[in-house]
């Protein structure tokens, strides 16, 4: 198994390419531009068809309207929403070239998004979102020390492929520093960098709990709606995700959480000093990887939410696919004992079942609470992407 193998998304990208545009976007260093090369036919940064807006003679070209020889059928777009002017440029080139070319278009940041203003694409393309290796993508068959190794070097391939612990904490600064000194100047008009560099280090100590603005605020010494945008633009750089709480539908009479949400991170390995938040997070991100899928391939209405009472009574997840539940998800270390805020949730809401998910073996059923126990490791090969 290795980084260049087959990602998930490049079947459906193929067959949309036919018809579209299609645009990737995900976080920095997730394997965008991998997989972009892999749809070139294995080419590089040196292929005719890769134009990365980055390097100054490709950018040159771009403005120029000027594309390859026509045998290159499909046309690579690299971080082009870095150019203020990017969408027109790309509608231009569509709707002159679309009978004989296709565009894919790759950027680290939220391209949908990123499209405010101005002419919009809208009816020119899809958007895909491209998530850090999952196990059943690692591994159809993966196994437990797949499943240790993935944990401890995240999703993203190269720490992931290396699995060097040396090499991962490397990796990690250097990742941060560009997100926060790259993609953030490019993108956002931010000059509080040190305070934005502040904030990322002090999310992974947040994550897989309520995210609290105003402890932020105090944190950062700022008014409440700038600590607010500060986390916006992080999630917008694909550094961070937050999840809402379930509303229940009309015919729940629990009282909820309505307003608060949780925090998670696109790179959970960032909570490797705390084993609970760490699998949680782990849970999370797989789980937000499935909805992202599924709307992003079928079109369906996913949410990935959480479901806690006025009492503070929790389940950690729950999946809804067009406003409807699916299931819902607690993470525990035991693997005996069925949670009791499942028991109480399964008695006064319409979800069909829950999930109580671990790291080892127990697998057993409760008909009484609709519940299954497994390990995560058989739920994630047969339930997940």
């Amino acid at each position: 198994m290795t980084q260049f193998q087959k990602r998930y998304l490049v079947n459906d990208i193929s067959k949309d390419l036919q018809k579209k545009m299609v645009f990737v976007g995900g976080p920095r260093q997730v394997g965008k531009t991998t997989m972009a090369f892999s749809l070139l036919k294995n080419g590089d940064e040196d292929h005719p068809a890769y134009l990365n807006w980055d390097y100054a003679e490709n950018r040159k070209r771009m403005l120029n309207y000027e594309l390859p020889d026509e045998r290159e059928r499909l046309i690579v777009f690299d971080e082009i929403h870095k150019y203020n002017g990017w969408r027109n440029l790309l509608k231009g080139f569509f709707d002159k070239h679309k009978r004989k070319r296709s565009f894919l278009i790759t950027g680290s940041a939220r391209l949908d998004y990123y499209r405010r203003g101005g002419d919009s694409l809208q009816g020119r393309y899809h958007y895909y979102r491209l998530h850090p290796f999952s196990l059943k993508e690692l591994n159809n068959k993966a196994n437990v020390d797949d499943m240790k190794c993935l944990l401890k070097f995240g999703g993203f391939p190269e720490p992931l492929f290396s699995s060097n612990e040396r090499e991962w904490k490397r990796w990690q600064r250097e990742r941060s520093s560009r997100i926060i000194n790259d993609d953030l100047v490019n993108l956002e008009k931010v000059r509080e960098i040190s305070q934005l560099s502040l904030l990322a280090s002090i999310l992974p100590h947040k994550a897989a709990s309520i995210l609290s603005i105003n402890s932020l605020r105090e944190d950062l010494r700022v008014a409440f709606e700038t600590a607010e945008s500060w986390v916006q633009i992080l999630e917008n750089l694909y550094y961070c995700f937050r999840i809402s709480p379930y509303g229940g539908g009309n015919t729940c009479k629990l009282r909820l959480a309505q307003k608060e949400k949780k925090l998670y991170l696109w790179d959970w390995s960032l909570c490797h000093e705390n084993q609970g938040v760490l699998f949680e997070n782990f849970v999370a991100s797989h789980l937000l990887k499935y909805c992202h899928y599924l709307e992003d391939t079928e079109g369906d209405e996913m949410e990935l939410l959480f479901l806690r009472d006025a009492d503070k009574r929790e389940v950690d997840f729950v999946v809804t696919k067009n406003k409807k539940p699916i299931f819902a998800i607690e993470c525990k270390n035991s693997e005996n004992n069925i949670s009791p805020n499942i028991k109480y949730f399964s008695e006064r809401t319409n979800i069909p079942v829950f999930y109580q998910l671990h790291m080892g073996k127990s697998n057993y059923e409760n008909s009484d609470y609709r519940c299954k126990v497994m390990p995560f490791l058989k739920f994630a090969l047969e339930e997940l992407i």
